[in-house]
């Protein structure tokens, strides 16, 4: 690509700090209202490595909130899509897909094979968010995680914290319970939000499963940048 598109972001980080977002390998797990928005700006700093996983292909229901669904690319897998996208931000970057649903058996393989300076998780199934969590600990790997964006609207409630410390989210609860199993998890960033979930927000599903819960771009797309600005601030 002509020219250097990087010239704004090295005027307000620094050369150093240019030169080590183009060093670094990153993770980013769920390609959704979080996750897809989280890789797009890590893409756009100039990241050398993203590697960006999902299972899910785009649904009419995503167009919402997510980077990657349009009305022309329902059906297609996220992956693909958000692929396709971070290769025309940046030609120069390393853009590696895995279209796979991430649980306990297969997490400790990705990350082994990946050598990853940090990751990002954006993962809404809690045994697997935990799993991945609990992996990275392991392996000394840093991790940032999103929490709860849905039933919410208010961007001036966002936090970026300790999961320990977080309130008024209930993922976070859940994910304070599920970690408690694993000692030495004493302390987790995350990205969460102070409202009140909006109960009239959450409603059954007809089809049977977890509910429908209400959500909107600029919300989950604030966290994504809250994930990012995270990343990039500590690597």
């Amino acid at each position: 690509m002509a020219g250097d598109w990087l010239q704004r972001g090295r005027l307000l980080i620094g050369e150093e700090r240019q030169q080590r977002l183009g060093n670094a390998r990153l993770l980013v797990v769920g390609l959704g209202g979080v996750g897809s928005w989280a890789a797009e700006m890590l893409c756009r700093a100039g990241i050398g490595s993203l590697t960006i996983v999902d299972a899910d292909a785009v649904d009419l229901t995503n167009v919402n909130r997510q980077m990657p669904a349009l009305s022309t690319t329902v059906g297609e897998p996220k992956c693909n899509v958000v692929a396709e996208r971070l290769r025309a931000i940046n030609p120069g970057a390393e853009i590696i897909v895995k279209q796979m649903f991430v649980n306990g058996e297969n997490i400790p393989q990705l990350l082994d094979e990946g050598g990853f300076d940090y990751v990002a998780d954006a993962i809404d199934t809690i045994e697997s968010k935990a799993a991945l969590i609990r992996c990275c600990w392991e392996r000394g790997i840093k991790i940032v995680s999103s929490m709860g964006a849905g039933a919410k609207g208010n961007i001036a409630d966002i936090r970026m914290g300790d999961l320990w410390k977080s309130e008024h989210c209930t993922l976070a609860k859940n994910m304070r319970r599920t970690l408690r199993e694993y000692r030495g998890i004493y302390t987790l960033p995350v990205v969460y939000s102070m409202e009140q979930p909006r109960k009239e927000a959450i409603v059954p599903n007809p089809e049977g499963g977890k509910p429908i819960i209400g959500s909107i771009a600029y919300l989950t797309a604030t966290f994504g940048c809250y994930m990012a600005e995270h990343i990039i601030k500590n690597l």
